[in-house]
């Protein structure tokens, strides 16, 4: 089942057209990429998804239905373009933000202590934002749009500015959500997070929807059906690239019967850092 369904959707600002005719599904549960170069229109959809900017023509359902304000509310969003108010204690942007999204004081203040100690940050709950390091604050940017436990995760370039350490705590993170069964949208221009997070993607490029479906359909997709053995012998270890074979118990077997030791064997695919190149250049 789909949590959201964008259906024909169109936007333009002025001559400026930013999204042509989109149409895509983000399947419930799981991790969803929403990739695309520079100006593509991603973050102008996820506006749209979130109610910020209204579509010139098409919709939005969300759950089956066309999406309401209320329904914003169980959406988290985290945009690439972090906003804290400064001069506010963090304690208190934090629970500012939560009672935005409809928690009471109570139940606000008592998941965000849980999520503070989790990112090791309870004690900078009554200093001010403008102490805190570029990485403390998006830590605080994520704790906010998760910590009302939204059914859709919307986040934007979430590693961006992280050292590795602090990237692997929010990819971490991200995985537990998802096996709460949240649903996360991943917009990003990380092809390693994509190939190792994303269940689905969908790349748009100047506007339209250039491909979506399941990140392993698309890599088997743009491979170039070839496969890898790497064996052993008496000579060593050696690495050979073979055509695919409906069947490669007959190539496993031509070579067991030669007496060496199969160390391994497996279809070779693109990274999609190649498959995204190649989608974009070819648009262009």
């Amino acid at each position: 089942m789909a949590i959201i369904e964008i259906r024909q959707v169109c936007k333009s600002f002025g001559t400026k057209v930013a999204l042509d005719n989109i149409s895509l599904e983000i399947p419930e549960g799981g991790i969803f990429g929403l990739l695309g170069p520079n100006g593509a229109g991603k973050t102008t959809l996820i506006r749209i998804v979130n109610r910020i900017t209204i579509p010139n023509s098409g919709e939005i359902l969300f759950g089956g239905r066309p999406i309401t304000q209320r329904d914003v509310e169980r959406i988290g969003y985290m945009p690439e373009e972090r906003g804290l108010y400064r001069k506010m204690k963090v304690g208190e942007q934090a629970m500012y933000l939560a009672q935005l999204k409809g928690m009471n004081a109570r139940d606000a203040q008592q998941e965000l202590k849980k999520w503070f100690v989790r990112f090791e940050i309870q004690g900078w709950w009554d200093k001010k934002v403008e102490e805190l390091s570029k990485g403390m604050a998006q830590k605080l940017q994520f704790i906010t749009t998760v910590v009302h436990k939204p059914s859709l995760m919307i986040l934007d370039e979430p590693f961006s500015g992280f050292d590795p350490v602090n990237a692997e705590l929010i990819r971490k993170e991200i995985l537990r959500l998802k096996e709460e069964g949240a649903t996360i949208v991943l917009s990003t221009h990380n092809m390693e997070s994509v190939e190792e997070l994303c269940d689905n993607i969908a790349l748009i490029n100047r506007s339209k929807l250039v491909i979506t479906g399941g990140v392993d359909d698309i890599r088997r997709k743009y491979g170039n059906n070839n496969v890898e053995l790497v064996y052993t012998d008496a000579d060593g270890r050696h690495v050979e690239v073979l055509p695919k074979e409906t069947d490669g118990a007959d190539t496993l077997r031509t070579y067991l019967d030669r007496g060496v030791q199969i160390n391994s064997y497996k279809e070779l695919m693109p990274r999609m850092n190649d498959i995204f190149i190649k989608l974009v250049k070819g648009e262009e």
